[in-house]
């Protein structure tokens, strides 16, 4: 169990196979969330609702997406309700991250909340019928800490694992893979397919397509992925991108 000190109060991770962050408020700290990863809370805690952009009414399975803000003192415990992983992200004054839509569980109060669109995108379909797919969704949240330490608790499928990326140095993940990253990374498509003087058959059901993650900064990976919806069907058009053939 991982215990995370912030401010006056403390977080303490718990379970392995569906992992539980349990909370000691302080009086006067705060912490924001979507309502659906409430698990337990100590009468006393206080719980309203939260203001932020209006990003937030962006759908979540069909529902409006609430977002939630609890006050110490007290103890109050959040779930995701699914196998995987919690991430502690700590955010120094003036720092931020990028993170995947629907990772986040819970965030200190003094961090700030943006959103932005992924620019990462590709066009399938035939004739005049054409669909548009967005790989890592179609925007990223991204968290900030303006003025003092802040605290993100993201959670994720399987394991996570974190790259420190290098000034120029790639990665390629699969977009469903990604969790979070630098906002100095930089991400694109990127097409790796069977060089067609050596294979008439199945082109487009053999291509590859991954997200490549170009540093300086962190990204991180989760091991528990979704296919990618088009990925093998007729391409039409996508945004920037690099291929490979071979």
């Amino acid at each position: 169990m991982a215990k995370l000190q912030f401010g006056n109060s403390s977080c303490q991770i718990e379970g392995v196979y569906v992992p539980v962050a349990d909370m000691n408020l302080a009086a006067g700290d705060s912490v924001y969330f979507s309502h659906h990863v409430l698990l337990w809370k100590d009468p006393q805690v206080n719980v309203t609702n939260m203001s932020l952009k209006g990003a937030w009414k962006r759908m979540f399975a069909g529902l409006p997406l609430i977002m939630t803000q609890a006050e110490g003192p007290g103890h109050i415990a959040f779930s995701k309700d699914d196998p995987g992983e919690l991430i502690p992200v700590a955010l120094q004054p003036g720092q931020s991250i990028d993170v995947r839509e629907h990772m986040l569980l819970a965030a200190t109060s003094n961090v700030t909340y943006d959103w932005f669109n992924s620019g990462v995108w590709f066009q399938t379909g035939s004739g005049k019928e054409t669909e548009t797919h967005y790989p890592v969704g179609h925007y990223m949240d991204r968290f900030t800490s303006p003025q003092t330490p802040g605290l993100l608790l993201l959670h994720a499928g399987g394991n996570i694992f974190v790259r420190n990326l290098a000034q120029g140095q790639t990665i390629l993940v699969k977009p469903t893979a990604l969790v979070f990253k630098s906002p100095t990374v930089q991400m694109q498509l990127h097409f790796e397919q069977p060089n067609m003087r050596f294979t008439t058959w199945g082109t487009w059901g053999n291509r590859y397509l991954w997200l490549r993650l170009t540093g300086p900064g962190r990204v991180a990976i989760q091991s528990v992925f979704e296919r990618l919806e088009g990925e093998s069907r007729n391409m039409t058009g996508c945004s920037n991108a690099t291929a490979t053939r071979w």
